[in-house]
């Protein structure tokens, strides 16, 4: 088996909704459940060691658009967060994730050595990372609060705009130019995030913002969970250039197990084969290079192709990436070694 420290999740969303429901997150996550993607027994059964474990703030008034007669869809923009409420919702969330180490049902991790720790004793290793910074202040003095939590990952932007920048639409055809990149918020928190050594995300940006990024951070480019735009043209999905700029950064890219971030026709359906997940890999290593290719699910976020159903199913993946010539030394590169290279480099660790 080919333990797995993947690039997102949406676990604590989907724990946060169901405690509003009643629901205990702790026992949800370590005792396991029938719903979502992702607790203790499926992540093991699957060798999901670990993952960024994502706070994210739901845009309760965003409908996602159907695609017309000829496949194309345009979902309008998200509307912009209050940020009061959504440092509440953030502090909630970051509250779950910090009961689920102290009951042991996870380990909340800040060093590439607490993941390889974690790991070793069968203990699932959660870095926590925020998905759009709506709970942070242009000030950022709630940055230093939640580094102090543990945050240790973050996206300047989920797909609509903040105080930091700007987000892109979920669209089919479109490119990632849709909008301006960083505002001056954002360049100063880039720059904070350097100085702290808090991983940027570049997953939901535009192209501007990401070049707007690209030649600000003292970091490798980094988009935690996306795939190809030259083979599904979702907005979310990242251009050759793009994928250029990573590769000369020695960053990285997750691979997003969304399927309308990997079917040719955009379209958001479990019935889509593992062969979609192999094409944008293989793109990806062609392009870029095995170094800089990992997994990036978004389990619990978004439909993923039923042949892997959820984390258990995870090894399914590895498998057929084995059966098409990937040999171990590579897979375990894709599986778990390229991340952990990344955050040690951004977490400016001398080892990983």
């Amino acid at each position: 088996m080919q333990f797995v420290f993947d690039g997102h999740n949406d676990v604590l969303l989907r724990l946060w909704t169901h405690a509003k429901d009643g629901s205990d997150p702790i026992a949800e996550f370590a005792d396991g459940t029938t719903v979502g993607h992702i607790d203790a027994r499926r992540a093991r059964e699957g060798g999901l060691s670990g993952g960024l474990c994502a706070i994210y703030i739901p845009s309760g008034d965003l409908v996602f658009a159907d695609p017309d007669a000829e496949g194309r869809y345009v979902t309008p923009m998200a509307a912009p967060l209050d940020p009061l409420p959504s440092l509440a919702i953030a502090n909630e969330m970051a509250a779950i994730a910090l009961r689920l180490d102290q009951a042991g049902a996870w380990r909340l991790c800040r060093t590439v050595k607490d993941i390889r720790s974690a790991m070793a004793e069968d203990i699932f290793a959660a870095v926590m990372h925020m998905e759009g910074c709506e709970a942070i202040g242009a000030d950022l003095s709630a940055l230093e609060v939640f580094y102090a939590a543990g945050l240790r990952s973050l996206g300047p932007v989920w797909s609509r705009h903040n105080v930091f920048g700007h987000g892109v639409p979920f669209a089919f055809p479109m490119s990632p130019d849709t909008a301006p990149g960083l505002t001056d918020a954002g360049f100063a928190l880039v720059r904070e995030c350097n100085r702290l050594g808090v991983l940027i995300d570049l997953a939901h940006i535009t192209e501007k913002g990401f070049w707007d990024v690209a030649k600000t951070t003292d970091q490798p480019l980094v988009a935690s969970h996306s795939n190809a735009h030259a083979l599904t043209p979702v907005a979310r999905n990242l251009t050759d250039k793009q994928l250029d700029a990573i590769r000369e950064s020695r960053g990285l890219v997750g691979i997003n197990y969304a399927t309308a971030m990997l079917r040719s026709d955009g379209r958001s359906d479990s019935d889509t084969p593992l062969a979609d997940m192999i094409r944008h890999i293989d793109y990806l290593v062609n392009r870029i290079g095995i170094d800089c290719v990992a997994l990036g699910s978004d389990f619990d976020g978004a439909t993923i192709p039923e042949e892997i159903g959820d984390a258990a199913g995870n090894q399914k993946l590895i498998a057929a990436l084995k059966e098409v010539g990937y040999a171990d030394a590579d897979l375990a590169k894709l599986a778990r070694e390229n991340w952990l290279r990344i955050l040690a480099q951004a977490w400016r660790e001398d080892r990983a």
